[in-house]
């Protein structure tokens, strides 16, 4: 069994136990996950902290609660980075990867870009030499 913390669209803040992280994303992704608080079914992990918490009140609610702060204000500060890059950036798409090597090798104009990419494609782009960075993307729809 594993547990995670959960929160929904409403940031009602709760723990679910699943099998495994497969049986967790399934349940999710077929909204089969409800809030306890208010039955919202657009429920998803939320950022979790490791818990280096020694003391055995590790499971109390207050520290339930601070998880779940560091989790709405880690969201907030996602949505923060999310909202800058689209207002200074250009989307560029799965083009993404070429438009990163044409910028680095001076192909192109040096401007902020930001699109999708591979777990291969950023492997290789690291390997030559270019900077980029992935970030949790998270759905403004769920802010």
């Amino acid at each position: 069994m594993i547990v995670y913390d959960l929160i929904c669209d409403k940031e009602h803040g709760f723990q679910g136990w699943f099998s495994d992280s497969l049986s967790c994303e399934e349940q999710l992704t077929d909204k089969k996950v409800s809030c306890p608080e208010c039955g919202s079914l657009k429920v998803q992990k939320a950022l979790m902290s490791p818990n280096l918490n020694k003391k055995s009140n590790t499971g109390s609610q207050q520290t339930i609660n601070t998880k779940f702060q560091y989790a709405r204000e880690a969201r907030k500060k996602l949505t923060e980075i999310r909202d800058n890059i689209e207002k200074t950036c250009e989307y560029v798409g799965e083009d993404f990867p070429d438009e990163a090597r044409s910028i680095h090798y001076k192909e192109k104009e040096e401007k902020g870009i930001y699109g999708e990419a591979t777990p291969k494609d950023v492997e290789e782009l690291r390997e030559e030499g270019i900077e980029v960075t992935n970030i949790p993307w998270l759905d403004k729809s769920e802010n």
